[in-house]
């Protein structure tokens, strides 16, 4: 009998997360043969999340709840979760009810169909304006820096086999990327339609500077395609400064009544340094990350662990042998 683990990141969700957990029961009571078990794990979330979770883990013996020591952001709570997830197929969902536990079965089935991960794909997403922005810029990155196929719709919402979360694991660096572990683990990956729901409680966490955050995940920890750019940037501006540098020269001998162009000059070395500056910047940028990967900076910091699981690890650690 195969073992599902759903695992959920969970970030100002006290009025949400009661009622996944209880759709997921409701479910997975359908599909007997399935066992399972649900990992819930509190992003520091800054309101009463990881209270509603430690009610959940006495009132079911199927749930661990996690903490951490603060809000390291969905992927790093995700990475958490898989870490404690000892099922055969791992399925990830969102807190907030807009992705419907209830179609679960879709991801399962395309699982047993033969797919290595199976992502939901909405026909008709409840997001806002901003959010939808996000994704869809989420995904032209992915296209361009990760090589992922132009009608394969990534989401929050997936099932995954076992090796390719155990491959997943292995990364163990500061900058966990969800969407680049999996495709680097695997492109044997399908979609399945269900429905979107809307967001009855709350907002979402994702705001600029997070989505910028992740953004620069992709861009840096997958793919050195940004350096390339980078590279034939300078090459094509440099070439360019030549050719206007001889055409200058030339024209000045043809016509020596041509005046000096101050303004034209100035333009040209702001916009050059500006580049400069920019690619720099990027270059500074994956030292940066090199440079805190070396000093082991974790993923995420543990403070607290509840339930099932959790009474498993507090007996080991108080006796390993």
């Amino acid at each position: 009998m195969s073992k599902i683990s759903f695992v959920i990141p969970c970030y100002r969700s006290a009025r949400t997360i009661e009622g996944v957990v209880a759709e997921i029961q409701d479910t997975m009571a359908a599909i007997p043969q399935y066992v399972y078990e649900i990992i819930l794990v509190n992003d520091c979330s800054p309101d009463e999340t990881f209270e509603v979770i430690k009610a959940l883990c006495v009132r079911y013996n199927n749930i661990t709840g996690i903490s951490l020591a603060r809000n390291f952001g969905q992927h790093a709570a995700l990475m958490a979760g898989l870490r404690r997830a000892g099922g055969d197929i791992i399925v990830c969902l969102d807190d907030d009810g807009q992705t419907p536990a209830d179609e679960v079965g879709k991801l399962l089935a395309g699982i047993e169909n033969g797919s290595d991960v199976v992502y939901a794909s909405y026909e008709n997403k409840h997001h806002s304006a901003f959010r939808n922005f996000g994704t869809w810029m989420n995904d032209i990155m992915t296209r361009m820096m990760l090589g992922k196929p132009k009608e394969l719709h990534l989401t929050s919402y997936f099932a995954a086999k076992r090796f390719v979360v155990d491959s997943m694991l292995r990364y163990e660096n500061s900058y966990p990327y969800i969407i680049g572990l999996v495709l680097r683990a695997t492109r044997n990956i399908s979609n399945v339609p269900v429905n979107h729901r809307s967001r009855e409680v709350g907002t979402s966490g994702y705001t600029m500077k997070k989505l910028l955050g992740l953004w620069f995940n992709g861009f840096t920890a997958f793919s050195i395609l940004p350096l390339r750019i980078a590279t034939i940037t300078g090459v094509i501006f440099a070439g360019a400064g030549f050719i206007y540098g001889i055409y200058t020269v030339v024209k000045k001998f043809v016509n020596p009544q041509v005046p000096l162009g101050f303004s034209s000059l100035m333009a040209a070395v702001v916009f050059i340094g500006g580049m400069l500056m920019i690619m720099l910047g990027l270059i500074g940028e994956y030292i940066g990350r090199i440079y805190i990967s070396i000093n082991n900076s974790p993923q995420y910091v543990v403070k607290e662990e509840v339930g099932n699981r959790g009474k498993e690890y507090e007996d080991k650690q108080a006796d390993p042998l």
